[in-house]
């Protein structure tokens, strides 16, 4: 999908919003800028890779779940739920709009100590509450509808099938930046270099072709480069480029029925990927901050960890065969693996949309519409965003989510 050549130089000397990063963070509040008739101001993304091949957008296993801790969690990907079902909807009855769903595998998660079953059992009630329909089930329960599981160390799973599973997100990214484009969003192939701070302002942006933009708000949206952006505006946030392995693999013996995704005790996690493939995923051994450009694969990591644990968990897995793999990055945030976003509160118009931490792309519709929401009105009116706001991260106070894959 192509909505003409990129320029790399931008048309005006001066915006009201210049959104670093064009990734389906920085176009979903694009989108919803465009598309706010209360805002009616100029819209500059700035992304330097149009072809976008080593964001974490490109790289992301495309799923969503509710299985939260935290009901704010919750609440944000039920409205990515919705935004998906209905996106032609969404975008004003377009009929070029894909008719698009969740394939709904559902996640599992597997508890082999009585302090993780609890926390299962906590999590729970919070997504009931809020209106999720996960359950709880026994290993008899999971052997009954998942017969091909080795359970012998399993307590306790938790399993929600509504609304939770793969959703095809580059086809989202792509319809949001066309239709931000389309909406008078203007996009620019180059990179921010530089910023101008005069006091609690930053009044432009320099970019690598030499312009000075100036500038009314600025939306950090550059995803695992977040801490140099902030850093441009004299402001320290801890985010960090985190390595994660992706596996596509084919088995010998397919499973007779779509396989959830399973979040093993281990942490590696595997699931249903085409009819008859399956992906799976995983950190590095020692995870540490790695250089922006850094997607080399360790493949001991696979035979050596990966594999033995899918095997173990599935025996019919024994004999599988990898067809695809590739390494991508968290946009990690060290203080508490949760977005932050809104203004900071000495830099106000230096406005923050970062550190997502694996689930940014199932988040990416209800964050860029709060970010647009706090553009226009000063205010979030839809959902409260206001526990994820830079505050916390200046008093050291993080948000305690307990589901972090």
């Amino acid at each position: 999908m192509t909505t003409g050549k990129m320029a790399s130089i931008p048309a005006q000397t001066s915006y009201d919003v210049v959104i670093i990063g064009g990734a389906i963070m920085g176009s979903a509040t694009a989108w919803f800028l465009a598309n706010n008739p209360d805002f009616n101001g100029s819209v500059l993304v700035v992304e330097k890779d149009t072809t976008y091949a080593q964001s974490s957008t490109a790289h992301t296993n495309s799923c969503m779940r509710q299985q939260f801790s935290n009901t704010l969690n919750v609440q944000i990907s039920q409205f990515a739920a919705d935004f998906v079902k209905n996106l032609r909807q969404h975008m004003g009855g377009d009929p070029r709009i894909p008719d698009l769903t969740i394939q709904n595998f559902g996640y599992l998660y597997l508890a082999d100590t009585e302090a993780t079953a609890q926390r299962l059992r906590d999590n729970q009630k919070i997504q009931i509450a809020a209106g999720a329909g996960t359950q709880l089930l026994s290993p008899e329960d999971i052997a009954a509808r998942y017969p091909f599981y080795s359970l012998e160390d399993i307590l306790l799973g938790s399993l929600n099938t509504k609304d939770e599973g793969y959703w095809d997100g580059g086809a989202v990214f792509d319809w949001l930046r066309r239709s931000a484009r389309e909406g008078g969003v203007e996009y620019v192939h180059s990179e921010v270099v530089d910023m101008a701070r005069n006091g609690d302002k930053i009044t432009s942006v320099t970019l690598a072709t030499g312009e000075v933009i100036s500038c009314g708000q600025v939306v950090n949206a550059s995803g695992p480069r977040a801490a140099r952006t902030s850093a441009m505006a004299g402001i320290s946030l801890p985010v960090e480029p985190r390595k994660r392995f992706t596996w596509v693999f084919s088995a010998e013996t397919p499973l007779p029925m779509e396989l959830p995704l399973t979040i093993d005790p281990s942490g590696v996690h595997f699931r249903q990927d085409g009819p008859q493939t399956y992906m799976a995923g995983a950190g590095p051994e020692i995870d540490v901050p790695v250089a922006f450009d850094d997607f080399h694969m360790d493949h001991n990591r696979w035979q050596d960890h990966v594999w033995p644990i899918i095997a173990t968990r599935i025996p019919q897995f024994e004999a599988i065969k990898v067809v695809a793999e590739w390494a991508g990055h968290y946009a990690f945030n060290t203080l508490d693996q949760n977005a932050v976003l809104g203004p900071h509160p000495e830099v106000t118009n230096f406005i923050f949309l970062n550190g997502f931490s694996g689930h940014g792309l199932q988040q990416s519709p209800a964050m860029g519409r709060a970010t647009a929401e706090w553009l226009t009105f000063g205010e979030f009116r839809t959902l409260d965003m206001t526990p994820f706001t830079f505050e916390r991260v200046r008093d050291n106070a993080p948000i305690i989510e307990k589901a972090v894959i």
